[in-house]
């Protein structure tokens, strides 16, 4: 009968893991399974009290990529140390198996996703191996946590360039001024602030003009000697640096300036200044400054040819002369006034201009009716200056001579009209500009003939108006009274197409060529003159107008009373 085996003694982290209290519950980690390994095979342990052997299960060091337990120096009891006959404890476990067996590529791509091996040390510690294991359930599955990324380590900060454009803005025999621009470049780490510092001529010695950076980009140095000579850096500072320091061109000397020089440029040169091909010009720019100012004089950037312009500099102004001017001496003439540190500047444009070329060329579109119609094209040289326009003339083949037909004309092509037909035209064209226009012209290379054409004048009918009227009388007779011996008159007006002729009665009788009467007939004023009527004179007086369309009469009453002499008078 065999005998009773011994009990297995817990060890000491099993006890410690039963007293402690049980953690709380974390969320599980995402499950990562190990690839299925072909592990070597392992003598089975007897099942004890009809419990089935735990199976070799991945332990947690393996699945978290930890070399086998032999490369760790934790290797697992074999299993001959187990007693084989004796029939294990219920509480023991089914056999000292092996650790679970990981490939060589997975343990070293396990090694590999390790931060260090430290912590795979760690994690050979944390889990025991096979032995210290007292509990038949089978192990779950690994887990598998992802390792923290490795933060990318920040760019080093960088200094920004250096400050550009130091110059002195303001001086006086105790303090200095200066003034900058920002860096060209500054960077990530931006920009803390400047330093000014500055030193004797001749010497090394730098002094900070300020305790602390300053973010403004102007700044005054205070409690100067009145008579060194200081050359004057800035540096610009960040969390790279300092950079490399601007500095000004020449040692400024500190003593008072009198008065800063100013250049008092003329309105009239303001502007663009235009001058003709051959003008003299003759430009004079007072300016200010004390002491006497350095005048110096560029054009387009350039020192000035002396042999074209000469310059003439006095204490108060600044005169520039060419004789003759040229179309070479057109540009962009720069006076610059300095007095110590101290600068001032002014800018004359000169426009040197002439007439332009004539058109390049001009053609005969086509001609009909009475009209031609002309093209041409602009001329290449415009005499330093915009074309303002063109003049079309035209020259009759039999006289020759040219007349204008357009003036100032501002487009390429044009249509002459009102030619005379049965003549030949030719066409020319001249350029304008502000001086002037071309000198020479763009000719037609073609004629341009007006054909006669066989034209019937038909002139228009109008129906002849009929001024036939019958005669009327627009102004009547009147009754009349005469005196015996006395001439009177019997007046009326008629009108009537044609003429009506007159007649005039007495008493219904016509009045014949009886000398006593007078009939007179004018514009259609009718007279009858009765002269010295008597006693038998009076009586009806008709005047009758007749014509072919008709006739009118009118009538009136003459009376002749005698006079009547007092008694005394007889």
């Amino acid at each position: 009968m065999p005998g009773k085996p011994a009990p297995m003694k817990k060890s000491p982290a099993k006890k410690a893991a039963e007293k402690a209290p049980e953690p709380a519950p974390e969320p599980a980690p995402a499950r990562v399974e190990a690839p299925p390994a072909e592990a070597p095979p392992v003598d089975a342990a007897p099942a004890v009290k009809g419990e089935a052997a735990a199976p070799a299960a991945e332990t947690p060091a393996a699945a978290e990529g930890v070399a086998p337990a032999a490369e760790e120096g934790a290797a697992a009891a074999p299993a001959a140390d187990a007693p084989a006959a004796d029939a294990p404890d219920a509480d023991a476990p089914a056999a000292d198996a092996p650790a679970a067996y990981v490939p060589a590529a997975d343990a070293s791509a396990a090694d590999a996703s390790t931060p260090d091996a430290s912590a795979a040390d760690s994690l050979a510690a944390d889990f025991p191996a096979a032995d210290d294991t007292t509990d038949a359930a089978p192990a779950e599955a690994a887990v598998v946590e992802k390792p923290p990324k490795a933060l990318t380590a920040p760019h080093p900060a960088v200094p920004t360039s250096a400050p550009l454009n130091v110059s002195v803005d303001d001086l006086n025999e105790t303090s200095l001024t200066i003034k900058w621009n920002e860096p060209q470049t500054i960077g990530d780490s931006g920009l803390d602030g400047y330093t000014i510092e500055y030193c004797k001529d001749g010497t090394t010695d730098w002094v900070a003009a300020q305790k602390e950076l300053t973010t403004a980009n102007r700044l005054c140095i205070h409690n100067l000697t009145t008579g060194d000579l200081l050359h004057v850096r800035v540096v610009a500072v960040n969390p790279g640096g300092r950079s490399e320091p601007g500095t000004l061109a020449q040692p400024v000397p500190i003593h008072e300036i009198a008065e800063r020089p100013k250049i008092r440029m003329p309105r009239a040169l303001r502007a663009c200044c235009v001058r003709k091909v051959g003008e003299q010009i003759n430009l004079v720019i007072p300016f200010l400054g004390k002491p006497k100012p350095v005048v110096s004089w560029l054009k387009d950037g350039k020192p000035l040819d002396t042999k074209r312009v000469n310059i003439r500099n006095s204490d108060k102004d600044s005169i520039l002369f060419i004789r003759s001017a040229e179309r070479d001496d057109s540009g962009v003439y720069e006076m610059s006034v300095k007095v110590d540190s101290f600068e001032d500047k002014s800018a004359i444009v000169l426009q040197i201009v002439e007439r332009p070329s004539n058109p390049t060329s001009m053609k005969l579109v086509d001609s009909w009716g009475f009209n031609a119609a002309l093209e041409w094209t602009p001329p290449k040289d415009n005499g330093n200056t915009e074309i303002t326009g063109y003049t079309v003339q035209k020259s009759d083949r039999k006289t020759g001579e040219w007349f204008s037909v357009l003036e100032h004309y501002h487009r390429l092509n044009a249509t002459i009209s009102d030619l005379i037909m049965g003549n030949s035209y030719i066409f020319r064209v001249f350029a304008e500009n502000q001086v002037g226009i071309s000198e020479t012209s763009a000719v037609t290379k073609g004629v341009a003939t007006i054909h006669k054409t066989g034209i019937s004048y038909k002139p228009p009918e109008y129906q002849e108006r009929d001024y036939s009227e019958a005669p009327k009388f627009t102004t009547p007779l009147s009754d009349r009274s005469a005196t015996v011996g006395y001439t009177t008159k019997l007046l009326c007006s008629v009108r009537g197409s044609p003429r009506p002729k007159i007649e005039w009665l007495k008493n219904q009788m016509i009045i014949g060529d009886d000398p006593k009467y007078r009939k007179l007939t004018n514009q259609g004023i009718c007279c009858l003159e009765i002269r010295k009527p008597g006693n038998f004179d009076g009586g009806i007086y008709t005047c009758r107008a007749k014509n072919p369309q008709g006739e009118a009469i009118v009538s009136c009453k003459l009376e002749v009373k005698h006079i009547i002499l007092p008694q005394a008078s007889k």
